[in-house]
Parts: structure tokens; C-alpha cells; sequence
């Protein structure tokens, strides 16, 4: 399938129980080297993708900062168009190349007031962000490799689309608990392990007190 869609990276870093953030949305898991490494990472793909949740949430600027390199693209699947407009990300899409996904349900105010900015609004789905349509999209963009830094909502869906090819997990040094924290993987999950997405381990290196395992899909 990857011939029809780009090559599709997740990444993430995790607690030892595999939590992403707090129940209070805290998610500074990431050492200094870690976070040189992930935007290396950045710095070797074609675009970078999160979620609406993840950019308010986070309000994350999603660009090459520690390392040399150029920014990729920046794509948020947002549904509805309702990233703020005070967002670290729509205040320097003059200067980043930024895609906002959505989705045909999208109130025509809400696309109005993006059409006013330097973002290029792309239609993938009629009432929520079709992945494998927007997936087309972007390899027709000329957009080759996708890194996917979402929260587990978004992890989710890519996982149980089978639309990733490698995961890149760094395990922090931290148990976090709790029900209402963010797992790696949300979602209703697989009903049963032989329906569940496999992988095979690349690689594994330590970190300080991380461990960075890297993963292929089978």
C-alpha cells in the first residue's frame, strides 16, 4: 500500500507504563538528548503531522530548532478548522509551509478565516479528516515521508488503518498511572493480539535513563 500513500513515521515518548502525558496534560518526558534526537528526526522528513488537540493543547511551533536542518511541512487534521488563530502555528505560517486537513463538515466562517491567512487548507472526508484520502493527497503534493507526532487519539488511527511503516518510542524514566492519563495508543483498540498491529524490532539504544527502540510494521 506505502506505494500509494507516503512513507509514514511515528514517533513518541513515553513513560515505563506507556503514558505520552498526565492526566493534567503534562507531557515533559523528554530529556535534552532526546529531544536533540527527535528533531533530527524532524529535519530528515518531507512534513510533520499532529492533531488538533495536540495543537491547542501543546501549542507546539513543530519546526527544526536544535539541530541543522530544514523545516518540514506542517499539517494538523483538524475537522471542524478550529485551531486558534493565536496558535504558534498559524502565526508563523508566513515563514513554515502549513496544511490544515479538514474535513467537509468544516463551518465555512471557520475555513473563511483561514483562507485570510498563508495556509493551504486541503479537503480529505466528509465529516471527519480521511486519513488514507489525505494520505493520496499528500503524495500527489510531492510530500514522500510523514513524521507523526501525535497524541493517542491520532497514534490510534494510523495504527488501526495500518498507515505507518516504522515507530520510533522513546521510554522515559517515569511510571505515571492513572486512567485518565494519555496512553501511547488510544482509541478502542484491538479486540484480540492476532488482530493487532505487529512489529519488528529495528534497534534499541540507551539514552541517559532512555531507552529509544525503533520498530518496523510487518
Amino acid at each position: 500500500m506505502e506505494g500509494s500513500r507516503p512513507h509514514i513515521i511515528l514517533s513518541a515518548t513515553a513513560s515505563i507504563d506507556g503514558k505520552i502525558a498526565t492526566r493534567s496534560g503534562d507531557s515533559a518526558l523528554s530529556s535534552k538528548k532526546d529531544q536533540i534526537r527527535i528533531h533530527k528526526l524532524r529535519s530528515r522528513v518531507d512534513a510533520i503531522l499532529v492533531g488538533k488537540n495536540t495543537a491547542i493543547r501543546d501549542d507546539p511551533l513543530l519546526t527544526v530548532r536544535l539541530v541543522r536542518g530544514k523545516n518540514p511541512i506542517r499539517i494538523v487534521l483538524d475537522s471542524s478548522a478550529n485551531i486558534r488563530l493565536d496558535s504558534k502555528i498559524l502565526k508563523t505560517c508566513g515563514q513554515i509551509p502549513t496544511i490544515i486537513a479538514v474535513s467537509q463538515s468544516a463551518p465555512q466562517s471557520r475555513l473563511a478565516r483561514l483562507e485570510r491567512l498563508s495556509v493551504e487548507i486541503v479537503v480529505a472526508g466528509t465529516k471527519s479528516v480521511s486519513l488514507k484520502l489525505l494520505m493520496r493527497k499528500l503524495l500527489q503534493k510531492n510530500i514522500k515521508t510523514v513524521l507523526v507526532e501525535g497524541g493517542g487519539t491520532i497514534n490510534w488511527a494510523f495504527v488501526r488503518d495500518g498507515l505507518f511503516d516504522e515507530l520510533y518510542l522513546a521510554v522515559s524514566p517515569f511510571v505515571i498511572g492513572g486512567t485518565e492519563s494519555v496512553s501511547l495508543v488510544g482509541g478502542r483498540g484491538f479486540e484480540t493480539i492476532k488482530k493487532s498491529a505487529k512489529l519488528r524490532l529495528n534497534s534499541t539504544s540507551r539514552m541517559g535513563n532512555h531507552i529509544i527502540l525503533h520498530y518496523t510494521r510487518v
